[in-house]
C-alpha cells in the first residue's frame, strides 16, 4: 500500500509538471516563428474574393521574411477558411485565437462576416485588421478591430462623378442590390444618397440575394423604367451575372459596379458583358512606391496577371502588422512577452503608425478608420472573345 501510495504521489507530481510546463509555454507566444492568423474565404461564392486576399498575404510573407522578418524572427501566416457565412467565420477566429495562438487576424472576407467574427476577437483581445470589409461601422466594432480597407462612403461616390463626366445627360438611374448582405445594404444607402445628392432620379431599386443566379425578373424590371445609369451593390458571382444578363435583355447604358466587382475573377463569370463597367478603387497597380513595384512584379510574376484590390489590401494589412511588431520589438523583446500582453502592445502600436503600403501611405485614426488619400476608377475592358480582362484606370 505505500508502494501504491507513493507511486500515486509520485504521478500526481509529475502530471502537474507537465501542467505547468504546458501552462507556461503558452504564454509565450514566439517560439521559432510569429503566428499571423489569415480568416478569409477559400471555399464557397465569396472565396472568389477571399482567394485574391490570401494570395496577397502569402505574398507579403514571403516579401517581409526575405527582408529578416521581425528581428530576424520569420512570420508564420496561419490559414483558416470562413467559407461565406458568418458561422465558418465564427468557428476560424476560434480556432485561430485559442488553438494556434495567433498574435494578430487579417480578415475576414466580407462586412457581412466582421460583424459577427470581430466580437469574438474583441472579447480576447486579439487585434483584427481588416483587409475588405468596407461597411459603415466596421472599426466601431470595438478597441482591438481596424481596417486598411478604405469605407464605402468615400470610395464610392467616386465611381458616380466619373459617370457623369463620361455622361453629362445622366438624369435616371436604376440601383440594385443584395439584401442578405451586410456591406452591399451599406453601399447601396450610399450610392443613393449620392445619386440624390447629385440631383439625379433613382426610377426603381431592385433586391436579389448573393447566391441568385436568375435576375430576369429584377433586371426587365428595371430596363421598363429606361434608366440611363444602373447601380449594383454586390458580389463578384451575382454581380457579374445580373451584368450579363442585364446586357442580354438590351440595355446598352452605363453600369457602375461596387466593391464587390474588385477581382478579376468576375471576368470569369460575365466575359465580354463586363465591358465598359466602372468600379471605384482603392488601389492602382501603378502607384509609384517601391513597396508597390515590388509586390506588382511579384504578383506578375506569379500569377501573370495585375494584382487586383483585395491582395493590395491584404499584403497591406500584413505589413502593418509585421512593422508594428518591429516597433513593439524594439521597446521589449517580443520572444519573452506573454501572449496576452504582446496582442495588446501590438494593438497599440499599429494604431500609431504610418506605413508606406501598396496602397500608398496610409495611417489610423484612433478608432481604427483607415486613412488613405489615394482613390481610382476603373473601367473593365475584355478581349472581344470574353477570356481575359483588365482594370483600365480613368483619367480624372
Amino acid at each position: 500500500m505505500r508502494k501504491t501510495t507513493a507511486l500515486f504521489a509520485g504521478l500526481a507530481l509529475f502530471l502537474s509538471a507537465c501542467t505547468q510546463t504546458n501552462s507556461n509555454s503558452q504564454t509565450n507566444s514566439i517560439s521559432q516563428d510569429i503566428p499571423i492568423g489569415v480568416a478569409l474565404a477559400q471555399t464557397s461564392n465569396v472565396a472568389l474574393l477571399g482567394q485574391e486576399g490570401i494570395q496577397g498575404a502569402k505574398l507579403a510573407e514571403k516579401y517581409f521574411n526575405d527582408k529578416g522578418g521581425v528581428d530576424g524572427t520569420p512570420i508564420k501566416l496561419v490559414l483558416q477558411d470562413t467559407g461565406g457565412d458568418e458561422a465558418g467565420t465564427i468557428n476560424a477566429f476560434q480556432i485561430l485565437i485559442n488553438q494556434n495562438k495567433v498574435v494578430g487576424i487579417v480578415g475576414p472576407t466580407l462586412s457581412q462576416q466582421a460583424f459577427s467574427a470581430n466580437p469574438i476577437a474583441e472579447r480576447a483581445k486579439v487585434p483584427v485588421i481588416a483587409a475588405s470589409n468596407t461597411a459603415k461601422g466596421i472599426p466601431e466594432i470595438g478597441d482591438y478591430v481596424a481596417r486598411v480597407s478604405a469605407p464605402v462612403s468615400i470610395v464610392a461616390p467616386n465611381s458616380i462623378n466619373t459617370a457623369l463626366r463620361l455622361n453629362p445627360k445622366i438624369k435616371n438611374v436604376a440601383v440594385f442590390y443584395a439584401q442578405n448582405d451586410a456591406f452591399s445594404k451599406s453601399e447601396t444607402e450610399i450610392f443613393q444618397k449620392t445619386v440624390k445628392d447629385k440631383g439625379l432620379n433613382i426610377v426603381t431599386v431592385q433586391k436579389f440575394q448573393t447566391t441568385d443566379t436568375d435576375f430576369q425578373a429584377q433586371a426587365t424590371n428595371a430596363i421598363n423604367k429606361k434608366p440611363d445609369l444602373i447601380i449594383i451593390s454586390g458580389l463578384a458571382a451575382d454581380g457579374g451575372n445580373l451584368v450579363r444578363q442585364l446586357r442580354e435583355l438590351g440595355y446598352k447604358g452605363i453600369i457602375i459596379g461596387g466593391n464587390g466587382f474588385n477581382t478579376s475573377n468576375i471576368f470569369a463569370v460575365c466575359k465580354a458583358s463586363c465591358n465598359g463597367v466602372l468600379v471605384a478603387q482603392a488601389y492602382s497597380p501603378e502607384h509609384s512606391n517601391a513597396v508597390n513595384k515590388a509586390f506588382r512584379a511579384a504578383y506578375l510574376q506569379q500569377y501573370k496577371k495585375e494584382p487586383p484590390q483585395f491582395s493590395a489590401q491584404a499584403f497591406a494589412a500584413v505589413q502593418v502588422f509585421v512593422e508594428a511588431l518591429k516597433a513593439v520589438d524594439q521597446k521589449s523583446d517580443i520572444a519573452k512577452m506573454p501572449l496576452e500582453k504582446l496582442r495588446s502592445e501590438l494593438n497599440k502600436e499599429l494604431l500609431t503608425g504610418k506605413y508606406d503600403t501598396p496602397l500608398g501611405e496610409i495611417a489610423f485614426t484612433p478608432i481604427g478608420e483607415v486613412i488613405q488619400k489615394d482613390f481610382y476608377v476603373a473601367q473593365l475592358q475584355v478581349d472581344a472573345d470574353g477570356n481575359n480582362g483588365k482594370f483600365a484606370f480613368v483619367k480624372k
